[in-house]
């Protein structure tokens, strides 16, 4: 029998040592970046809810044209964007709800995935501008949205809810609309 060639055997063990430190290079990059605390984090626009709030727990009631109160469950998986203008919605809270009815056609097939609710007294020429054809109108009686309304007048701010009611993300007044854009389409696939 032939013996193996000391310098052939040394050369096939660190291939398969190089082959297996290829392997397992990035899990020890992972594992030491944990343990040093570093925590990968995506880019968001909106800002998170904290601390979170459901409002089906909270039971937290808006009151829909009709007189029906909003289901924040929804009967399918939904998600729910709910626009709150600040005093005297004018030009540029219409630009900006435009906008945000825009970010939900671009969803294309996934747009039913995503509802649109107006919280507040809508603006005096709703039915000339065609706002009403994209969102529902809804009031909050009891003013337990206030926190989130601005005060700045002809202004808007966003609320993103998870479909159980969960409030994800807040887009304070003057928020980027390209930005929550994005952000719905990484939300909502």
């Amino acid at each position: 029998m032939n013996k193996p060639d000391p310098a052939a055997l040394r050369a096939s063990r660190l291939k398969l040592l190089l082959v297996v430190l290829v392997f397992a290079a990035p899990i020890i990059a992972a594992g030491l970046l944990t343990l040093s605390g570093w925590q990968p984090s995506g880019k968001a626009y909106g800002e998170p809810i904290e601390p979170q709030r459901n409002f089906v727990t909270e039971q937290l009631p808006v009151t829909m044209a009709n007189g029906q109160p909003w289901a924040w469950r929804a009967a399918e998986p939904q998600l729910t964007l709910v626009a709150l203008a600040g005093p005297d919605c004018a030009a540029r809270c219409l630009d900006v709800l435009t906008k945000m009815a825009a970010a939900r056609i671009t969803l294309n097939r996934n747009a039913p995935r995503l509802r649109l609710l107006y919280v507040g007294t809508p603006p005096a020429n709703v039915a000339s501008t065609g706002m009403d054809n994209y969102w529902q109108l809804g009031e909050d009686r009891q003013g337990r949205l206030a926190s989130f309304r601005p005060a700045t007048p002809d202004s808007v701010a966003a609320l993103l809810v998870e479909s159980d009611g969960t409030a994800l993300s807040l887009y304070p007044a003057g928020f980027d609309p390209s930005g929550l854009r994005k952000d719905l389409q990484k939300v909502i696939r």
